[in-house]
């Protein structure tokens, strides 16, 4: 691990004010997934900013009904929330669906949102990697691309997002709260937070420089069935191969996103106006543009399939 000064500062502002002061800066607050990557020397900030003491570890009723997540919530304490629970039961699938016990009780709401791949030729620095290094190829699309994307990606990067939480706030419309240096608010829906690797993989999502994430707003319960449905190598500590979170009504209308099968969470909501029908037709609306490997094209049958058993669950 490469050396690094340390500070703390005492309001969100100060914060973001300090990553502007520090170029080559980090926040760190779990450390589940930075501390990883500095070891490995895959992320090297000069400088830490430790947000922990920013008293953003509250979750509050919006006065529209919603509830505001504050981004030092812990995984752990998020899913035990009896709100969230009640009323949005999928986010808690989802959290308890992702790592262990340990680790979510030390994962942040924030965090999560903004944990890197877990690609593994992103992780071994011998490799080739357009998110790790601009420009100097990528790996995976000739190696091994069981794991990669099916849908989203490009001739730069075919690597996935690997979050468990941000595919169920996909489902629920929520929207990221930020502060800027200088004291400037900003409000970003989950649908446009996350960017698709394109020419610039390296870039891997909507915040600007100097922008600290202080919550995540939910809008009110749409009600419903909630049902997380998370396939993987083994039953726990493993990324999904694919998940799907849904939200299923009465009617057999509802929502629908995918994890596992792109680089930000999926979701068309033209299949969403096909809830209603077989889920051969509505896997094959959410993934009508996917340009799988031979390596990966299984998991187009693995959502399809999956996705009927939500479903069906959903239904009875």
């Amino acid at each position: 691990m490469k050396p690094f000064t340390y500070e703390r500062p005492n309001s969100p502002a100060a914060a973001a004010a300090a990553l502007t002061r520090h170029p080559n800066a980090k926040f760190i607050a779990g450390g589940t997934n930075l501390l990883d990557l500095m070891k490995l020397e895959i992320e090297t900030p000069t400088h830490l900013i430790d947000i922990n003491g920013l008293r953003l570890n509250r979750i509050e009723p919006t006065q529209d009904g919603g509830l505001r997540i504050g981004a030092l919530v812990r995984n752990t304490d998020l899913a035990a929330n009896d709100r969230v629970r009640r009323d949005y039961a999928l986010l808690a699938r989802a959290l308890l669906a992702g790592a262990s016990g340990q680790l979510r009780n030390k994962a942040t709401t924030a965090g999560n949102l903004l944990q890197r791949t877990r690609c593994p030729y992103f992780y071994d620095i011998n490799q080739p990697c357009n998110k790790r290094r601009q420009g100097s190829g990528c790996a995976a699309i000739d190696g091994f691309s069981r794991q990669h994307a099916v849908i989203g990606g490009s001739e730069y990067c075919i690597a996935t997002h690997p979050g468990d939480m941000s595919v169920a706030l996909r489902a629920l419309d929520a929207t990221i709260e930020t502060i800027h240096t200088g004291g400037q608010a900003r409000r970003i829906p989950i649908a446009d937070f996350y960017r698709l690797p394109g020419n610039t993989p390296n870039i891997e999502n909507s915040l600007n420089p100097g922008e600290l994430i202080t919550g995540v707003t939910l809008p009110a319960p749409v009600g419903g069935v909630h049902v997380y449905r998370k396939v993987r190598d083994r039953a726990s500590y493993a990324f999904a191969l694919i998940s799907v979170a849904a939200i299923v009504q009465p009617d057999g209308s509802g929502r629908v996103a995918l994890g596992g099968v792109a680089p930000r969470p999926w979701r068309v909501e033209a299949a969403e106006t096909q809830m209603q029908q077989s889920a051969k037709v509505v896997a094959a609306t959410l993934l009508a543009d996917s340009t799988p490997t031979a390596a990966n094209a299984f998991k187009l049958m693995l959502v399809e399939r999956t996705l009927g058993a939500v479903l069906a669950e959903a239904r009875a």
